[in-house]
């Protein structure tokens, strides 16, 4: 790979890994909100395929995929069109680029004028169903979550039913919250009135932008149109100072849900909240639930986010062994950077009768201030690893589980500190130029037994440490079977610069390993396995729509990693052999232990479920609302016991210690 300079585009701001990026967002206050025009579009779109690093012209595959992401976006929920409807809209939709390009937005503003009344009909039906003197909660109900596993109903018959089981399925989140009946019923008609107001009040404008943002989700997962209103919210959420409870949402199927627990945020501390978790109703302070399934993302935002000490209730749908539903009670608070900052802990182990003093290093992001002389994760990792060395520790665990990436700087120099010298990662461009980030420095500030500790939730910067260390056999990596699986960078830039008017956020890049091989989908697959409930397939950028796809490079591993020419080696490598006996010795404890039967349990009975929600099964439930504060909830990192995943890494090092000798 060549290397090379990357120099800034006009207008550009900062490339997103991962959390904590981007401060320099808030250097400057938001321009003025203009509004987004039919005759924008085309540029629009054009400037997406420009800076993407793939797709680089509007394709027949591109365009279909954006009316497809436009049409189901209309109707998460798969209730207001009958498949053949769908088809037929499909249909209309041929040529409509050409049209927009000509100035002529109309055939997007009859859809949205179709869609409003569809809505204003299943609001009818939904007022006819719930206001029945006779209605009774049917425990028989089921609900699919996955709308494409659903699919459209075909006939009017199927139609009604699927309205009918969605009818039962929220009316029961609402007895579940402790309303009445005819409380519940009411709540549930006004509910539909006000999205049947909502859609019909829309601007055209408003609906310009979703279609915008339809083209760019046709791109991959991560690219999207940022309206100015949706700006100022990427500008708020991507401060480490914003108050509210530190979660990472995405808007999936018309769920809100939970993709990243943010270290050191209050549902951190907290505990009562996971990846993956639906957030299907939000109450402000003991007030009433507010229902957000099918809500618009930045508007379920607006509802949890508060000031600090306020206090919001989130009623939770898991889909477990079985559908758990049940609500929490978190007091929102800011971002505590001590607790997002690297920390370290010993344990003591014998083995063989020889006492181990083993060292944890938990890193839960790759953070770091614009000011150098503020904190900075490769400034506290390099002071934990003094600290390693000084306490004679005879191995070493690092904990990139709940890392969910950062700086990308930080990632190759904290890579650094672990091998002598070498290339960490290459990054290939929307133009195909490649450059390598080489690590320079020659010292190795830790040289000891390595086990580098993920997860599914390990994403971007993480991947490219434990890459690293993986192509370089400096590690053994023990965990989930993969990590999350991101290979891409994400570029944000106001376009027209400087005029608010919105932004772009379009995958520019693509990095590889030292070994030549992308983390797309695959991510850092783990030396040793060590099963979680994260160890599902619907969890990770593979599962994701329009995800691109794994791509290779030669391998451009350094030679200067380790020792060199007659030089001593600073690390002993990790080979085939010592990994089979690590994994077999693992597989052993893990088959014995009650712990792992439990969560294998678990992830067998959720596949089992296959997503489906069965009245019956959460009708009956005692939803207890857990009310804590979430400061009073904090773990000593020193004192709080490790989770069944990190005591297994922690075992996997001890091993190591004793094969290396």
């Amino acid at each position: 790979m060549r290397m090379r300079r990357p120099r800034p585009r006009a207008g550009q701001l900062p490339a997103l890994l991962g959390a904590g990026l981007a401060a320099a967002w808030l250097a400057a206050a938001a321009p003025a909100a203009a509004a987004l025009h039919c005759s924008q579009i085309p540029g629009l779109v054009d400037a997406f395929f420009q800076h993407h690093v793939v797709h680089h012209e509007l394709s027949d595959e591109i365009q279909a995929r954006a009316i497809d992401t436009f049409l189901k976006r209309l109707d998460p929920s798969r209730t207001l069109f009958l498949e053949f409807e769908v088809e037929a809209l499909r249909a209309s939709m041929a040529g409509i680029f050409e049209q927009i390009r000509a100035g002529d937005c109309s055939r997007v503003l009859r859809l949205h004028q179709n869609l409003v009344a569809r809505q204003r009909k299943v609001e009818q039906s939904v007022r006819t169903v719930a206001s029945a003197e006779d209605f009774e909660l049917d425990p028989s109900v089921t609900w699919v979550l996955d709308p494409d596993e659903r699919g459209y109903p075909e006939t009017e018959e199927e139609r009604a039913e699927l309205l009918r089981s969605r009818i039962h399925f929220q009316i029961s989140n609402y007895l579940n919250a402790g309303e009445t009946l005819d409380e519940a019923k009411r709540r549930l008609i006004h509910r539909y009135e006000l999205r049947s107001k909502h859609l019909a009040d829309e601007s055209p404008e408003q609906v310009y932008a979703q279609f915008v943002d339809a083209v760019a989700a046709s791109l991959d997962p991560h690219s999207s149109y940022l309206s100015s209103e949706v700006l100022e919210d990427f500008r708020i959420g991507m401060s480490l100072s914003l108050e509210g409870i530190g979660v990472a949402l995405s808007e999936r199927d018309g769920y809100a849900v939970a993709e990243r627990i943010i270290p050191g945020g209050a549902a951190d501390r907290h505990k009562g909240l996971e990846p993956k978790d639906k957030i299907i109703a939000v109450a402000q302070d003991g007030g009433e639930f507010v229902d957000i399934i099918d809500m618009p993302l930045r508007d379920s935002v607006s509802l949890i986010r508060g000031k600090k000490g306020t206090k919001v209730g989130l009623s939770i749908l898991r889909d477990a062994e079985k559908t758990e539903r049940f609500s929490i009670t978190i007091v929102r608070d800011k971002i505590d950077l001590s607790e997002q900052a690297a920390k370290l802990r010993f344990e003591e182990r014998v083995v063989n009768g020889k006492p181990l003093k083993l060292a944890i290093l938990d890193l839960p992001s790759f953070y770091g201030d614009p000011d150098p002389g503020k904190r900075q994760s490769s400034s506290d990792v390099a002071t934990l690893l003094h600290q390693v060395q000084e306490e004679k520790a005879d191995g070493l665990v690092l904990d990139l589980s709940r890392n969910g990436g950062g700086l990308l700087q930080h990632a190759v120099t904290i890579s650094g500190f672990f091998l002598r010298k070498g290339e960490i990662v290459g990054i290939q461009d929307s133009n195909g130029q490649s450059q390598v980030l080489v690590d320079r420095n020659e010292r190795v500030l830790y040289r000891g037994p390595l086990v580098v500790h993920t997860s599914r939730a390990s994403a971007s910067a993480s991947e490219i440490l434990a890459g690293a260390l993986k192509d370089y056999r400096r590690a053994v990596i023990a965990g989930d079977d993969h990590t999350f699986g991101k290979g891409t960078v994400q570029t944000v830039a106001e376009y027209p610069p400087g005029r608010g008017e919105g932004a772009l956020k379009v995958t520019t890049q693509l990095f590889f390993r030292p070994g030549g091989r992308s983390t797309q989908h695959g991510g850092v697959k783990a030396d040793v396995v060590i099963p979680s409930l994260l160890s599902s397939d619907d969890f990770g950028e593979e599962h994701q729509p329009y995800s691109l796809l794994n791509q290779e490079v030669a391998p451009f591993l350094g030679d200067k990693a380790n020792g060199r020419n007659g030089s001593p080696a600073r690390w002993r490598p990790v080979t085939n052999e010592m990994i089979a006996t690590l994994s077999k010795r693992s597989r052993a404890r893990i088959d014995s232990s009650e712990d792992f039967a439990k969560i294998r349990d678990k992830l067998r009975k959720a596949d089992e479920n296959g997503g489906v929600i069965r009245l019956s099964d959460i009708m009956n439930e005692k939803d207890e609302a857990k009310t804590e504060d979430a400061s009073e909830t904090t773990l000593d990192p020193h004192e709080a016991t490790l989770t069944t995943q990190l005591e297994e890494a922690v075992n996997v090092l001890a091993d190591l210690i004793e094969i290396q000798g």
